[in-house]
């Protein structure tokens, strides 16, 4: 059988080809290129001739723009926290990879992905420190008999060994740990530099009392205490972003507590079960799935999600996630 593996240049989808092709695979690797200034290919393309497969290109910079850098500065712009991953999942690293795999006569297509697999689900990878099945939740239900995940089992210790005893050339190559196209890491950089300086306005408190001003509310997002660039007698936090009013409400930290969000674009992976249902739910990626129930909401796409114990630091723009024990469901962005 022939799979297509989308090549980062990185350790984790170099072991996945190797692991294919050991597994019998007619395998051939494939790079995305996101951005103008852009050099992934040079290590993925290493990779590939190593291991003696073919490695392709495919140019995703205009779809990558306009789905997620532009969707990324515009939520900041509106007060939400986006995830760049899930969009570029939803739009790019799946549908449009499948559909230039097949144009290629290739009907399988593999990551380095932390996740599972039955052809029917998505599950949670065995090393949950690394899954990454929060960021699927947007997969198509038709797509996923298509999909190889070999890392699914394993532990980055794990790959790293099977990558340097096979010789593969990025065995030893760090982990990347910040968003793709912000690689120093300095988020506020980069919405500065693709947004502009936003106008400053006012910090204010649960009651309406102003506290000082903050410099634009792309600044900011919900949990945080440190950069505020106030003196306050007590702890305060963003609770709150409210992009009509320009303001930014600081709470306490027992007000960044809730027991209920409402999420929009609610994917259902295979349909959505009978209503109320018991599951366990992340709010962003580092979190741990917490006890909840799930049901519809006024409108076909959205989901109400009511939590045993309050969760902390809700956010806007975030997904959150549910899971029947490792099963991943479904998913949407929460708005409130």
């Amino acid at each position: 059988m022939k799979v297509m593996v989308g090549l980062s240049g990185g350790v984790d989808s170099a072991a996945a080809a190797y692991l294919l092709k050991e597994q019998g695979y007619e395998v051939a690797g494939a790079t995305f290129r996101l951005l103008d200034d852009w050099d992934e290919a040079k290590d993925a393309k290493a990779v590939a001739d190593y291991l003696g497969i073919p490695h392709y290109v495919f140019d995703f910079r205009d779809i990558f723009k306009k789905e997620v850098l532009d969707n990324f500065t515009e939520e900041y712009k509106q007060g939400r926290t986006p995830n760049p991953c899930v969009r570029c999942n939803k739009f790019i690293k799946f549908p449009a990879f499948f559909e230039k795999a097949q144009e290629l006569g290739y009907d399988l297509i593999s990551t380095g992905h932390y996740a599972r697999t039955d052809g029917e689900n998505i599950f949670r990878a065995k090393n949950l420190a690394k899954d990454q099945s929060y960021m699927m939740y947007n997969i198509d239900k038709e797509l996923i008999p298509h999909l190889r995940f070999p890392l699914a089992d394993l532990s980055k210790d794990e790959i790293r060994e099977i990558a340097a005893k096979a010789g593969i050339p990025v065995a030893q190559k760090p982990d990347s740990q910040d968003i793709c196209f912000i690689p120093d890491g300095d988020t506020q950089g980069y919405l500065e530099r693709n947004i502009g300086e936003m106008p400053h306005g006012k910090f204010v408190d649960a009651n309406g009392k102003c506290l000082g001003e903050h410099k634009g509310i792309c600044r900011y997002t919900i949990g945080q205490r440190k950069g505020l660039g106030l003196s306050l007698p007590a702890p305060l936090y963003v609770g709150k972003i409210d992009p009509e009013a320009n303001e930014v409400i600081l709470v306490d930290n027992e007000a960044l507590f809730k027991k209920r969000l409402i999420v929009k674009d609610f994917h259902w992976i295979n349909g959505a079960p009978d209503m109320p249902i018991a599951v366990t739910c992340k709010i962003r990626y580092a979190h741990n799935p917490a006890p909840a129930l799930a049901s519809t909401y006024f409108y076909e796409d959205r989901a109400l999600i009511l939590f045993e114990e309050p969760q902390r630091a809700v956010t806007a723009g975030q997904s959150a996630v549910i899971y029947d024990g490792d099963k991943l469901l479904g998913g949407g962005v929460i708005i409130g």
